[in-house]
């Protein structure tokens, strides 16, 4: 990457440095763009609703019987969830190894927000008890999803070098809470207003769910403008036979195979998976927690999770600072420890009590983005160059909304012991056990043994 020139130099940028800075721009977008499918979809109104159409076609015992399996209609969302990140543990690794093969990022990226787009823009048709249906298009959507943000994150050494990074990156995700936010916003006004527009309140989430589709394509578009493909690097090419998908299996084979020889981005892997995992749980389930255990109102969970968006922008930045005063490792380690707190008031929140929810929210929303954004950043030091996309791959099986250790421990708790509240707290498994990963961690030797150049703090 070239650097600006001093400005005693030289006062007017160069055009490397305005094609750097307008790229930058697509790659901020992207997170703009896809956050509304995150934070609508993911996090506020498809699991209440689908938890909702599930209960509609449950049977006396409050359990319905997808595919002949009886499943309470509690646990029907979060072994959804499940299942979509278990198709991605085969897809991502593969698109990964793709993108970084054929060095067609910019086509791959718009593929996949494509039909991820379209399959969300469709369960505006999920109604009655079509918890089916529901379920088809989320899994389709969220493993679009999940393939599309590999391939954004694998930009990210390209637009930045090692002393950049966490503020690039937390930059992007404090523009996707921003777009996120805003959508968010809109949706809770046509939520709160249904009534007085004809709607019922089904159609009104079923709009709101729709838009998350609309928002992601349209700017979507933005993005695939302005970024551009790379030629792949050497390390990412391996003999081809049989055409491009089959030589990227072999690749992929290669890498897991290469894999031993990085055993401590192997380690920081296990790390993340685990405390990741705890997070994505946290926010996946925080709507479906607030409103069976905490009996709160829709209008109470949407207006919430908006506080956590509006705040989470704050939240990344401000950490991105202090990361450059103590270094991201011991940021993100800060973090978890708040991670835990959250877990334990949350245990002790009162039903009802909406004032309570709301705090918690901000807390939640200030440790959120820097704990995503210093993460990724902390990983792309950790990748052998010319094989981003194949390692972020990886790491995106347990990113944003991703998870599915979290959810299946979330969903089976509540089956075995039928309280959310003991469900929520069983989660502080993930960021006791990944926080101590991560405290083990030698990053600086980590970065060494992947062929990079450490940044000046960690």
């Amino acid at each position: 990457m070239n650097a600006a020139p001093p400005a005693q130099q030289s006062p007017v940028p160069s055009p490397a440095d305005r094609a750097l800075r307008r790229e930058r721009g697509g790659w901020y977008s992207y997170d703009w763009a896809m956050s509304a499918f995150n934070t609508s979809v993911t996090t506020v109104f498809l699991a209440p609703y689908l938890t909702s159409i599930a209960e509609a076609a449950a049977d006396a015992d409050g359990r319905i019987h997808p595919l002949g399996i009886s499943v309470p209609s509690g646990s029907w969302f979060g072994y959804v969830l499940s299942l979509s990140v278990l198709l991605q543990v085969v897809v991502l690794p593969v698109t990964g190894a793709l993108a970084d093969r054929t060095g067609h990022k910019r086509q791959l990226l718009a593929g996949f927000a494509t039909l991820g787009s379209l399959s969300t823009m469709a369960l505006f048709f999920v109604a009655d008890q079509r918890y089916l249906l529901g379920a088809a298009l989320y899994v389709v959507a969220n493993l679009c999803f999940g393939a599309a943000t590999v391939i954004y994150y694998s930009w990210l050494p390209d637009l930045a070098g090692p002393d950049e990074r966490d503020a690039v990156s937390s930059r992007g995700w404090a523009f996707g809470y921003l777009g996120g936010a805003l959508l968010l916003a809109a949706s809770l006004v046509l939520f709160t207003r249904y009534e007085a527009l004809g709607l019922t309140e089904g159609e009104a989430v079923r709009i709101c769910l729709a838009s998350a589709g609309v928002w992601w394509a349209g700017f979507a578009v933005v993005s695939i403008t302005l970024l551009r493909n790379r030629r792949p690097r050497e390390a990412a090419l391996v003999p081809a036979s049989g055409g491009p998908l089959r030589a990227s299996f072999r690749q992929l084979g290669g890498t897991l195979r290469d894999l031993r020889r990085y055993r401590l981005t192997l380690w920081f892997l296990a790390a993340y998976l685990l405390y990741n995992d705890g997070v994505q749980t946290v926010i996946g389930v925080s709507a479906q927690y607030g409103a069976e255990e905490l009996e709160l109102s829709q209008t109470t969970l949407v207006s919430a999770i908006l506080l956590v968006q509006v705040v989470a922008f704050f939240g990344a930045v401000g950490m991105g600072r202090i990361a450059a005063r103590i270094g991201a490792r011991r940021t993100v380690l800060g973090a978890l420890v708040v991670w835990t707190g959250v877990l334990v008031a949350a245990y002790f929140l009162t039903a009802g009590a909406a004032v309570q929810f709301y705090l918690l929210a901000v807390v939640i929303g200030f440790v959120l983005g820097g704990t995503q954004a210093l993460s990724r950043s902390l990983f792309s030091q950790l990748i052998p160059p010319g094989k981003e996309a194949e390692y972020f791959g990886f790491y995106e099986i347990s990113d944003r909304g991703t998870s599915w250790l979290g959810p299946f421990l979330f969903a089976l708790t509540f089956q075995l012991t039928d309280s959310y509240r003991s469900a929520i707290v069983s989660l502080v498994l993930f960021f006791g056990v990944g926080g101590w990963l991560l405290l083990k961690l030698d990053m600086r030797q980590a970065i060494v043994e992947a062929g990079n150049t450490p940044p000046e703090r960690l």
